[in-house]
């Protein structure tokens, strides 16, 4: 809360300090007597005077198309801000690789990211992937089971093959291009890769640049 206040709202230390102890500070309509932690988008009120607003999380669900990078850098070329232009600064949850497409969450709430995001507490994310040759039983198993990929196993997962070439597969962690790594290991190129669900959000019938606004469950 010091912090905020003096490096955000331009308080000293001494007036950030006296704030707090005078029984004057207000946050969300609760006095506030000692240094805590707060989630910055809290409405900030001192002396019954507005000091910052109330800010709304903003959460939307959106099919990135195959080719672009998961950043909005400007310096990075094929980066999200050239699909998706949003006025607010937002983080993303499920990083995807720039030849994977499909499902990416963009949300201001910091805490939203961490639960989503966090390997400890195991969201699923649920992909498409279409490869090269046709999929046998060993291949099938070998996936489940865990693949060591180099840098580590992987954690036994749920696959289910789809088609000749196409199966689906739901992870709980997310290594970089772990699925691809995967399948290579496997003797498999990946030649489309689709995530269609992150946790309870699904892309449904987004289309490939597309997005929506979500309200978060839980």
């Amino acid at each position: 809360m010091k912090y905020y206040l003096v490096h955000q709202l331009g308080f000293t230390n001494k007036e950030a300090s006296k704030a707090i102890l005078s029984g004057k500070l207000v946050v969300n309509g609760q006095t506030i007597t000692e240094n805590v932690e707060f989630d910055e988008h809290c409405e900030i009120y001192y002396q019954n005077q507005l000091l910052k607003p109330r800010t709304a999380f903003t959460y939307i669900a959106c099919y990135k198309p195959r080719g672009i990078e998961t950043t909005f850098n400007p310096e990075i070329p094929d980066n999200l801000g050239t699909i998706f232009k949003f006025n607010e600064h937002l983080g993303y949850i499920g990083r995807l690789d720039k030849e994977s497409e499909g499902l990416l969450l963009l949300t201001n709430d910091g805490k939203y990211i961490q639960k989503l995001s966090n390997p400890l507490f195991e969201k699923e994310k649920e992909y498409l992937v279409t490869v090269d040759k046709v999929i046998t039983d060993e291949f099938m198993e070998r996936m489940s089971r865990g693949v060591d990929i180099r840098i580590s196993v992987t954690k036994p997962c749920v696959v289910e093959k789809l088609g000749d070439m196409e199966f689906k597969i739901i992870l709980t962690e997310g290594k970089n291009r772990q699925i691809r790594r995967m399948c290579k290991v496997l003797g498999y190129y990946v030649q489309r890769l689709v995530r269609t669900r992150i946790d309870e959000i699904q892309i449904g019938n987004l289309q490939s640049g597309e997005f929506k606004l979500f309200t978060p469950t839980g």
